[in-house]
């Protein structure tokens, strides 16, 4: 099976700041990939040139096995790739179903917007999310955060998304909320959705994915199925030594006597 999106030998630098060198990371459709890494290892970058944010200067993306080069997030967009923030994109005082649409109404033959459709298609990516109580007229700064993370999702999906990158999406979560958008995101995967997962959660990582891949200061140290690693070989790929040394005990050797009491009293 090809890969839906290949990322090979992809190089990033920010002045002489490099952040990427040589990453190489693929995904198939549906597949969960997870992405992992310490802060600064370079995840946030190789997630924006995927989605066509930032140009690699080396190295190149393929799509569907096709060389590609975005000039743009908007045609990454087209393409069917989109992103889940952290920070959620959402337009608070418009109503969930305009932000879902927002930008590609649907409209009537003589171009007004068809508001009849987009409620009805709104509600249909909503259900399609388990998320039948959500009005989709309410307007989004009324909403929880577990909800207004399933109207961003619903928004990429009325892309027609093919590929969806989830930043840190479980980060500002209750327990509960975090159970009901992994289930949301099985049945992605289920409907054939290649999803990049980026999260710190090892338990997350264990219960969604299919694969992990690791990066340490702008390289990527490996690919390997979630069944055949564990939580320290993880961390230890991540910050390069083994766990059991991340707090070795010492001799420390004791220095002269800075500051002594004695007898106090008062």
């Amino acid at each position: 099976m090809t890969p839906i999106v290949e990322l090979v030998r992809v190089s990033k630098a920010f002045g002489p700041v490099k952040v990427l060198a040589g990453v190489d990371f693929d995904l198939y459709p549906g597949e969960v990939h997870a992405l992992m890494g310490e802060n600064g290892a370079g995840k946030s970058t190789m997630i924006r040139i995927a989605s066509g944010d930032h140009r690699a200067d080396e190295g190149e993306i393929h799509l569907d096995g096709e060389v590609r080069r975005f000039s743009g997030p908007r045609e990454a967009q087209a393409e069917g790739i989109a992103v889940v923030h952290q920070e959620l994109l959402l337009f608070p005082a418009l109503s969930v179903a305009e932000n879902i649409f927002l930008g590609h109404q649907p409209k009537t033959r003589r171009g007004f917007v068809d508001w009849a459709k987009m409620r009805r298609e709104a509600r249909e990516l909503l259900d399609r999310l388990d998320c039948p109580r959500l009005d989709v007229d309410q307007r989004v700064s009324k909403l929880s955060v577990a909800d207004r993370q399933r109207v961003e999702i619903a928004r990429a999906l009325s892309r027609q998304a093919r590929v969806l990158i989830m930043d840190e999406p479980t980060a500002a979560l209750a327990e509960a909320d975090v159970k009901r958008l992994l289930e949301v995101i099985r049945r992605l995967r289920e409907d054939g959705v290649a999803i990049v997962y980026v999260s710190h959660r090892m338990n997350e990582i264990f219960a969604i994915a299919d694969r992990v891949t690791v990066l340490r200061d702008g390289k990527s140290i490996g690919t390997h199925p979630v069944s055949e690693v564990t939580e320290a070989s993880l961390v230890s790929m991540m910050v390069g030594r083994d766990i059991q040394q991340l707090f070795p005990k010492i001799e420390v050797k004791r220095g002269e006597t800075r500051l002594e009491v004695r007898n106090l009293s008062r």
